[in-house]
């Protein structure tokens, strides 16, 4: 699938909240660069943390209500 067609399908998840998305990818991306484990058939040595992400909440596997903050 086309990163535009994921990224669609991510932002639907998101009811079209940009601003939503760009967090939930970006603590995602945290959390995978902090040793998480990819919720989806993708390796983290051969693809980029970003792409995981956005695949992930595109399939429904992450979501605000799974992200934890830590600060």
């Amino acid at each position: 699938m086309r990163t535009e067609e994921l990224v669609a399908q991510a932002l639907a998840r998101v009811n079209n909240d940009r601003y939503i998305l760009s967090n939930l990818i970006f603590t995602r991306v945290k959390q995978l660069g902090a040793g998480a484990k990819p919720l989806v058939a993708m390796d983290i040595k051969n693809h980029k943390p970003t792409d995981i992400a956005i695949l992930e909440i595109a399939e429904g596997k992450i979501n605000l209500e799974c992200i934890e903050t830590r600060y």
